[in-house]
């Protein structure tokens, strides 16, 4: 009797404390999920994607991620997939002609090229896109800002 007692409590507690990975509960705002994906633009190049990493672990509604990414996991169940399209205004935002803006060159790291991504003093990512003489273009803007991204979303469980 006591064995039996024992494993009905060692079940529920992995029950009570494992992923969801089957069912009918879906996802709702403050779940933490685990999705695998696929992004895209809208000539099919592949920007990024989780295949061959650990699922992306994410609390839903959060500023953790993207708004639309947000918006395209709620009501999706375990195994579940789904194709969707976000705007930029669901994604990275449009892109901002006032974040780009030229400096000297001199205030560069040495050998720094067109095409280089550097971090300014608050870890913001900017990127050279021009060198011109002693004056340097440096893009402020997401590298995705102002487009429109596909993204294969697969969920892969709610915690």
């Amino acid at each position: 009797m006591f064995r039996s007692v024992w494993f009905l409590g060692l079940a529920a507690l992995l029950l009570v404390t494992s992923p969801v990975w089957a069912g009918d509960r879906t996802v709702k705002e403050g779940d933490v999920i685990e999705i695998h994906y696929t992004g895209k633009l809208q000539d099919d190049t592949v920007f990024d994607k989780s295949e061959g990493r650990e699922p992306l672990k994410f609390t839903v509604g959060t500023q953790q991620i993207i708004s639309g990414m947000n918006k395209a996991v709620m009501g999706m169940k375990v195994g579940e997939s789904k194709t969707v399209t976000m705007s930029p205004d669901e994604a990275y935002g449009p892109y901002d002609d006032k974040l780009v803006f030229q400096i000297e060159t001199s205030k560069l790291p040495p050998q720094v090229t067109s095409g280089a991504q550097l971090m300014d003093g608050q870890g913001n990512i900017v990127t050279v896109k021009d060198i011109q003489g002693d004056m340097a273009t440096l893009d402020a803007n997401h590298m995705l800002a102002g487009k429109t991204l596909i993204f294969d979303i697969k969920l892969v469980s709610i915690q």
